[in-house]
């Protein structure tokens, strides 16, 4: 790897995204362990509740990804104020949509855990746990807008604080209730949903603050103008997000119904892989503030330069973690589990899993440089491709003809590899590259 300027200014956005994307996981794993000493229906309730909020809280993302995308390009185009009046925007569509998100939660709880099945009384808890702790998605979803911003303007420090702190708090919060105030579930779902609204107050204060060229009252109030951009932007990104889900639920339901070692191998499988991807989309990150700051200042040649080092230092961590995995085939999947049969069906995936790892490196970089150059609609098709019409057949067939999971996980392979080509053909051409301050509205 040749020394480029660019390096150091991806790695300056890049970790300290890195922390914050891993420390916002903490909070499952804080109330898993929390939870866990309670009991076997706590901790069962606690999946079922905790599939849901996060699944909703996953299709939201585009509140952070298309608010990026436009602040960077306004930031890049010397536009400050523009880009605190988005800011304010951001903030009311996240608001709105975690109002409605809480209100489907508490009012259809009973069908929500239902498709999760469990016991009586294991339901019980998982609708009690789901309605309180649906209050908090509306701060869940304004912290999701507010680091969209940061990132934007090149903030990723500020983020990462404010979610080390919440962290902080709702470990401290969880313990008092749930055992010093003996509340049990509902102690657990209460000091999370405290810890959010006060995340989600700091991210509203600092979007409401933002600089502006009108006066205070006209800038922070919504305004078609500025939601028309961002609402179309996210839905694009929401389809994107929700094709990609459709196909790991698929994944995960067939390979439920070939038998439970195999089903077994395929979460330790996808928790590395998830895992992995935490470093991935920190170079992604990265790669969207640059992006779209070179374009935004109308430097499409500085836009193309950053996303080949954000290409190139994906790729190397890719092969890195590619070759970790092969090293500790024989190792590794028995640190999750000592079923033998568990552990051979990990290893009978696990070259794939590894050869996985330089593709989707690669595929997370030209998915950031893209939502940094708000070229969202090519990446809402290439996503509908590949993940709904490529890899969700496959998976059938898998089950339908006895290829059992290997076939499910080439398909995987088949997806990222669907991915690597369409956005690389999309990347290697003109389109995407539309400087200027704001985000065109259609692309050729």
């Amino acid at each position: 790897m040749l020394r480029s300027p660019h390096d150091r200014e991806i790695r300056r956005l890049a970790i300290p995204a890195l922390g914050a994307l891993a420390a916002e996981p903490l909070y499952l794993l804080v109330d898993t362990a929390i939870v866990g000493h309670l009991g076997t229906t706590q901790l069962a309730a606690l999946a079922i509740a905790a599939t849901v909020l996060t699944t909703l809280v996953s299709l939201c993302v585009f509140l952070t990804y298309g608010t990026t995308a436009q602040v960077a390009r306004l930031h890049g185009a010397g536009d400050a104020a523009r880009a605190g009046e988005l800011a304010a925007q951001s903030l009311w569509l996240a608001t709105a949509i975690g109002v409605v998100l809480a209100l489907v939660c508490a009012a259809l709880a009973d069908p929500l855990v239902a498709l999760f099945g469990g016991g009586a009384e294991t339901a019980r808890l998982a609708e009690r746990y789901l309605r309180i702790s649906a209050l908090g998605l509306p701060f869940a979803l304004i912290a999701l807008a507010g680091q969209g911003y940061l990132r934007g303007i090149g903030d990723l420090r500020t983020p990462l604080v404010i979610v080390v702190i919440a962290q902080v708090v709702n470990a401290i919060l969880e313990v008092w209730f749930v055992y010093g105030l003996d509340l049990g579930l509902d102690g657990s779902a209460l000091g999370t949903v405290i810890a959010q609204a006060g995340m989600g107050a700091a991210f509203a204060w600092l979007l409401l603050r933002t600089p502006s060229a009108s006066s205070a009252t006209r800038s922070r109030r919504p305004r078609r103008a500025l939601l028309a951009p961002l609402v179309r932007i996210s839905g694009e990104l929401f389809v994107r997000s929700a094709a990609l889900l459709v196909a790991f639920a698929t994944a995960s339901a067939v390979i439920a119904r070939i038998g439970e070692p195999s089903l077994a191998a395929h979460q330790i499988a996808m928790g590395l892989f998830v895992f992995l991807a935490l470093v991935l989309d920190a170079i992604a990150i990265a790669a969207q503030v640059l992006v779209g700051r070179a374009l935004g200042r109308g430097d499409a040649i500085a836009a193309r330069t950053v996303g080949i080092r954000a290409i190139a230092w994906g790729l190397v961590a890719g092969c890195l973690f590619g070759g970790v995995l092969l090293a500790l085939a024989r190792v590794l999947p028995q640190a999750f589990t000592d079923d033998p049969a568990v552990v051979e069906r990990a290893r009978a995936i696990w070259t794939m899993l590894a050869l996985l790892q330089p593709a989707a490196a690669v595929v997370f970089a030209l998915d950031g440089i893209l939502i940094g150059a708000g070229d969202t609609r090519y990446l809402a098709g290439s996503m509908l491709l590949a993940g709904v019409c490529v890899y969700v057949p496959i998976a059938l067939l898998a089950l339908a003809l006895d290829w059992g999971m290997t076939g499910v996980w080439a398909g995987l392979l088949a997806l990222v590899g669907v991915r690597l080509v369409t956005l690389g053909w999309r990347f290697a051409g003109e389109r995407w590259a539309i400087t200027g301050a704001a985000v065109a509205r259609a692309r050729r």
